[in-house]
């Protein structure tokens, strides 16, 4: 069966991120099924679960998806798996009949337990062979005598055991390693084949000069992103096939024509309810819950101007199915994030990060939001010190963390480094980096846009 397709959100994933790629990994595989389709897809996640995410998850029994670093191609996607093999001790004319049966190269050769011994293959075999050629001295013998003593001595070498003539020093690869490194690797070796070995040293693969040569590309569905600088690493090296998203368009790039379902919209997860009821598929409940925390935690339970009338009505749609208020289970779901006072302050800044670049530079937005904004400012100059350090570190033009309050409907912005990009794009004086924006609850309307716009 092929790898799944991986749907995946942006790194530093906030709620929406990592329950729209549940929902349309639940969609899709929906889908899939009822069309008669082998496909089979996987939610990943590029970060921790926030924490009105795991409450969800865990309050409806959803399962989180795993954890993923990047989407570079592996050993596990050339390798062939449960490679052929033959014991230790078993004659070397079993090793030829083997190879031929099979129509390989190569067979591993296993310890009296199983496990990888080494490899043994027909170079080594047409070796041995040849060698024998090499005890006759066509001096002392007539073709006759030479073609006798030939035969005589390979006949004898059939019954060697496989043990005399395996080769040990092979390159070994982990299935999980990365592909590129292991190329590198394979062709300084002398041999063509490397072996692929678990933790309890049975060989569970061979790859071949050949096999890297594929250069296989995962495929991959992005959700609410569509920008490189926010995508998994190694996005570059994998095939995407679809987009959802409700973001400006990025610079991500695709070879081939695909599905990009882009809107003007709250959520990437009001999107994705839209088309499981285009689809004429019922949202069961625990996903259902999924979709609508993400709704609305990334519209602020709909306060913020970036949610629409369709977002509204993919609110009451969900709501429905679980029977709840929205406004109610909104503020369930803000009320569960709590604890600013105790939350690391590299949680609180990065937790909802997003990089953006601007012209030649680059800055990055972060956005917390809470019930509790006093107990978020009582940590200014912590908060400060550490946007500092960002700056310093990955040489941004600026750090701005908006702590929006959503009873009280606006956000207190901090910010360090070259602020005077922010006085202008909201022609605001924060001469101490820090000043209260009545009304501005969305970091991608009314912060990125004007900033990226000014």
């Amino acid at each position: 069966m092929a790898s799944p397709i991986l749907v995946m959100g942006h790194k530093n994933p906030d709620n929406d991120a990592i329950s729209s790629a549940v929902g349309y990994a639940w969609l899709k595989n929906e889908i899939a099924r009822r069309d008669g389709s082998d496909d089979v897809f996987e939610p990943v996640r590029l970060g921790p679960l926030p924490a009105e995410t795991a409450y969800i998850f865990e309050k409806y029994g959803v399962e989180a998806p795993r954890a993923i670093s990047n989407v570079c191609a592996r050993v596990r996607d050339v390798m062939t798996a449960d490679p052929i093999s033959i014991a230790h001790d078993a004659p070397l004319i079993e090793a030829g009949r083997s190879l031929r049966r099979h129509n390989v190269r190569s067979l591993v050769v296993t310890n009296d337990d199983g496990s990888y011994a080494g490899l043994i293959t027909t170079r080594m075999i047409a070796e041995r062979y040849i060698s024998a050629t090499d005890r006759v001295d066509d001096e002392a013998l007539d073709a006759k005598d030479a073609c006798a003593a030939v035969t005589d001595d390979l006949v004898e070498s059939l019954f060697e055991k496989v043990d005399d003539v395996l080769e040990t020093d092979v390159l070994s690869l982990e299935a999980e390693g990365l592909l590129g490194e292991a190329v590198e690797d394979l062709m300084a070796s002398a041999l063509r084949e490397a072996v692929v070995l678990d933790d309890a040293g049975m060989c569970i693969g061979i790859v071949t000069r050949s096999d890297v040569a594929a250069k296989p590309r995962q495929k991959v569905i992005l959700v609410d992103h569509n920008e490189t600088r926010q995508a998994a690493t190694g996005i570059e090296e994998a095939e995407i096939v679809e987009i959802v998203d409700h973001h400006r368009i990025g610079d991500v790039s695709t070879a081939l024509p695909i599905r990009f379902t882009n809107m003007p919209v709250g959520s990437s997860a009001a999107i994705v309810t839209s088309l499981a009821r285009n689809e004429g598929i019922d949202i069961p409940v625990p996903i259902a819950a999924v979709l609508l925390s993400a709704c609305l935690t990334d519209t602020v339970i709909l306060k913020s101007p970036t949610a629409t009338a369709f977002d509204r009505d993919q609110v009451a749609y969900l709501s429905s199915i679980l029977g709840v208020d929205h406004v109610e289970f909104g503020i369930e779901i803000f009320r569960c994030r709590g604890g600013e006072a105790d939350l690391p302050v590299g949680k609180l800044v990065g937790a909802d990060s997003k990089e953006f670049q601007l012209g030649d530079s680059v800055v990055l937005i972060a956005q917390h939001e809470t019930v509790a904004l006093q107990a978020v400012l009582e940590r200014e100059d912590e908060i400060r010190a550490y946007l500092r350090t960002l700056v310093e570190d990955h040489g941004y033009e600026f750090a701005l963390l908006m702590v929006t309050d959503i009873i009280a409907e606006g956000s207190q912005f901090i910010s360090e480094g070259n602020r005077r990009i922010v006085e202008r794009a909201f022609d605001i004086s924060c001469k101490d980096g820090s000043t209260w924006m009545p009304g501005v609850l969305s970091r991608k309307k009314q912060v990125a846009a004007r900033i990226l716009g000014a």
